[in-house]
């Protein structure tokens, strides 16, 4: 899996040192089977390697594997982000069954909405059901805390129930606080017909869809044409409720989108020169990295970047998770990098046709490379 390959001897140390770069990387470090292979990543992989397979230090406690290991396998990376990454694929792929408690993932939390539920409703998770039912993911957000508040909030617009409960309708049910404070349709009691409930939904699955703005659009045209008809009174209390609204969304990460819809473009510096690594998200899972250079080569000169970002794109094709669990690592990976307070590279997320915004991929691509901060983010329409 890592390109660069190296025999090791106690003999041969200081050759061996001198042939690696002091450069972050991640590295394999494998002895005569079957001992297992020390893997890691460093942000200096020749000094990593002196400390490692140099001469043992006395008296010291620190690990030392140089008359152990026979070969070495490394590839040099250009960030955090693609070192994390790399390093996820390597375990994966040396200790199956092991790597996952290596990583120490966190998984990130979702608003689920249960469509495949006789009466929907929504909920806070950190796992992902089976990609082929019909329950919808919302997210990733920072924290379950941050996922249950946006949930909560929102649901205050609409009369979707709260309760957790598989119903069974009955007219001689009670019904609870929220269908007496009249924020429920009250399903459980019949107190609306299944077609009432299931339009409350799909409006609920819209606002979702949208991150909200489909229910901010709405409110838009309903206190315009409350002003036209001269109903002042209307209009301001549809305004109170846009004021409701509009704090709800503005602080909503762009991340946080529909998980199937979860796709864009990942820039991070490379080790190549004159380059950068392009990432391909598409519905939350990663693929890449693939090297893009500045400078293009000779026959490619009359190219937009924009045309070569797209060829380079189709050339890294759609990653396909193998299991629900591989889906949610790669989501944490990205939620990791992405909710950093200090992170490097830029991502730019496709809009609900699926297109990225080229333009401010081309702007992206010039300040990843020179360094330069990331552009504010732009607030929905």
């Amino acid at each position: 899996m890592l390109p660069e390959r190296l025999e090791f001897a106690p003999e041969r140390g200081i050759e061996v040192f001198a042939a690696v770069p002091a450069a972050p990387a991640v590295f394999v470090l494998r002895g005569e089977a079957p001992s297992e292979p020390y893997v890691s990543k460093t942000a200096n992989l020749r000094r990593r390697l002196q400390r490692l397979l140099g001469p043992p230090e006395e008296r010291t406690k620190k690990l030392n594997l140089r008359d152990r290991v026979r070969t070495i396998e490394y590839a040099p990376t250009g960030s955090d982000f693609e070192s994390g990454f790399l390093l996820y694929s390597v375990l994966r792929a040396e200790f199956p069954k092991t790597y996952s408690k290596r990583l120490r993932f966190r998984f990130a939390p979702f608003v689920r909405l249960h469509l495949e539920n006789e009466y929907p409703r929504a909920s806070v998770t950190t796992r992902l059901g089976r990609l082929n039912r019909r329950s919808l993911y919302y997210g990733p957000f920072v924290s379950r805390v941050a996922a249950e508040k946006f949930m909560n909030d929102s649901l205050d617009f609409f009369k979707m129930r709260r309760c957790v409960n598989d119903l069974h309708p009955d007219p001689k049910f009670p019904g609870c606080i929220y269908s007496e404070m009249k924020m429920c349709l009250a399903p459980c009691f019949k107190g609306c017909s299944d077609e009432e409930y299931a339009t409350e939904v799909n409006r609920v699955q819209a606002y979702f869809d949208s991150g909200g703005y489909s229910l901010l659009r709405q409110f838009a045209a309903e206190r315009e044409a409350a002003s036209a008809n001269l109903a002042f009174e209307d209009a301001a209390a549809i305004h109170v409720r846009v004021e409701k609204l509009t704090p709800i969304l503005s602080q909503l990460p762009e991340i946080v989108q529909r998980l199937d819809r979860l796709s864009g473009l990942l820039i991070q510096p490379s080790h190549l020169a004159d380059s950068l690594a392009l990432f391909r998200i598409e519905g939350g899972q990663i693929a890449g990295p693939i090297p893009f250079n500045i400078q293009p080569p000779e026959h490619a000169k009359s190219q937009s970047i924009e045309s070569r970002v797209q060829e380079a794109l189709a050339l890294l094709s759609q990653h396909k998770a193998k299991s629900v669990l591989e889906l949610m690592e790669h989501v944490a990976l990205l939620k990791r990098w992405f909710y950093r307070s200090s992170r490097t590279g830029e991502i730019f997320f496709a809009d609900a046709k699926g297109e990225l915004p080229m333009r401010r991929i081309v702007r992206g691509i010039s300040r990843v490379f020179r360094g330069e901060k990331a552009e504010p983010v732009a607030v929905k329409p």
